[in-house]
């Protein structure tokens, strides 16, 4: 199975969960791979441009959507990036009670996180 290339777009305040999902690409039994260009760090000046580059860079992105996502600015730049790219965008609602797409998303599917789900998504890249 070839690796793919991946950007997660996600919430400051849901850094935790990103570190926990891009974690599980590591388990020996996970049913994809990918290389995770997500933005670990904010950058200081520029950030849209080196951010589009990451993007454009990428197979396709993935949407940890929350709760924090309305307020999340930086996130949902990055999800509209990718679809003014054509980058293919997958949302994954990571709360319970939580299903409100963002507008930003277009027509861009958004699921309950399941790991078969991801690697659905990966694997069509």
């Amino acid at each position: 199975m070839a690796t793919k290339v991946v950007f997660i777009a996600f919430a400051k305040e849901d850094e935790g969960t990103r570190n926990l999902f891009t974690g599980q690409r590591v388990n020996p039994s996970t049913p994809f791979e990918f290389t995770d260009m997500s933005v670990k760090q904010p950058y200081s000046s520029e950030w849209k441009e080196k951010v589009r580059t990451r993007i454009r860079r990428s197979q396709g992105v993935i949407a940890l959507l929350s709760s924090n996502t309305p307020a999340a600015t930086g996130q949902l730049w990055e999800i509209s990036c990718a679809v003014e790219e054509g980058v293919p965008v997958h949302g994954i609602w990571i709360e319970d009670n939580y299903r409100t797409k963002p507008k930003e998303m277009g027509s861009s599917p958004c699921k309950v996180w399941t790991w078969a789900g991801v690697a659905d998504f990966i694997d069509g890249l």
